[in-house]
């Protein structure tokens, strides 16, 4: 896979956020033509900077709700491969600010499916959305592709509707246009470099890097959790298939093994034992707090068939690799070795 990007042009949306840094992290190391449209880092530490990014790709600071903009950087370009990640990405956030989350997540999808069907460049267009895109029942099995989109926060139903943008721009013109078209609905990722708030993995991390206890919201909600380079490897696949083969662009959901769906509080225990230092967790449940599902899990069984994938890490050997992450950093090493030694270790299993 690694030679099929080497010197292609590729532009990622949000490649200034976590899973945006570590998808062009990968891509330089392979040496593709890297090139990114996103606001500033969201946090501060963040990633993007810690692996120096701005030095070794083009980055293009804006915001995914300019037309005007993300049209001028697009005919610079001329990509051949499109990922759209840029989003306000935090259910917290959205019912704070629930005008700006639709904005950014369906204006921003609007304005680069508009850029993709006004120029003849791209070969491959991948949308990134969520697993938080279907109408939640809190039903114990997992979502198939085919049902109800509905998010209930304004996070999640402005994912949904991005799905359905993307799905119009495919009906309407991409397919006429022969332009391979995906989205790739994913669970919750984890992994060394995420610094946002509100996210469980982040929050641990902060609190052992403090030398406090962990603080859990909502010890008993479930959730799907894998670390980033499993869907990003998951990415990259459905990417170079469908360039290769029209007849791979679908709606994918992109989870991981059943037995990775643990709850937040078991989590929380896994990392304590991981980091030790007699770190701990405790429970201080909110009052009044915005509504999150208790349970969500993907059906992942489409995408292992269509592209015989299966995941490389289970939720132990995750936790491990973050905790590393964050070791090194605590430690002020250098964190684009540590971070390109997790790449390499990840993909040649």
């Amino acid at each position: 896979m690694e030679n099929f990007f080497k010197g292609k042009n590729i532009l990622i949306t949000g490649h200034t956020g976590f899973k945006g840094s570590w998808l062009s992290e990968i891509l330089i190391n392979w040496e593709a033509n890297v090139s990114g449209f996103s606001l500033k880092p969201p946090t501060e530490p963040n990633l993007f900077s810690l692996l120096q990014l701005n030095t070794k790709m083009n980055s293009y600071i804006g915001d995914i709700r300019n037309l005007k903009d993300v049209k001028k950087i697009f005919n610079e370009i001329e990509p051949e491969i499109v990922v759209h990640m840029a989003a306000q990405p935090l259910v917290r956030e959205s019912y704070e600010n629930p005008h700006y989350t639709y904005e950014t997540n369906v204006m921003g999808t609007v304005n680069i499916c508009e850029c993709i069907r006004t120029s003849n460049c791209v070969k491959s267009f991948l949308n990134v959305t969520t697993d938080k895109v279907y109408e939640n029942k809190e039903k114990q099995e997992g979502y198939d592709e085919d049902e109800k989109l509905d998010g209930f926060d304004p996070y999640s139903n402005s994912k949904s509707c991005s799905e359905i943008i993307t799905h119009s721009y495919n009906n309407s013109f991409f397919k006429e246009m022969n332009i391979p078209t995906s989205t790739a609905r994913a669970g919750n990722v984890i992994g060394g470099g995420d610094f946002a708030k509100d996210r469980i993995v982040p929050d641990c991390v902060k609190s052992a890097l403090s030398d406090e206890n962990i603080i859990i919201r909502n010890p008993y909600s479930i959730r799907p959790y894998q670390h980033v380079l499993e869907p990003l490897n998951v990415y990259l696949t459905i990417i170079k298939k469908q360039y290769d083969d029209i007849n791979y662009s679908g709606y994918y959901n992109v989870g991981p093994d059943d037995t990775d769906c643990i709850s937040t509080g078991d989590l929380a225990t896994l990392f304590c034992e991981k980091w030790g230092e007699n770190l701990k967790w405790i429970n201080k449940s909110e009052m009044n707090a915005p509504h999150e599902a208790n349970f969500l899990k993907l059906n992942s069984s489409k995408i292992k068939k269509v592209f015989d994938w299966k995941p490389k890490w289970n939720i132990d050997t995750a936790i491990e690799k973050t905790v590393e992450w964050a070791k090194n950093y605590k430690d002020n090493n250098d964190m684009a070795i540590c971070t390109d030694k997790q790449i390499e270790e990840f993909f040649n299993i």
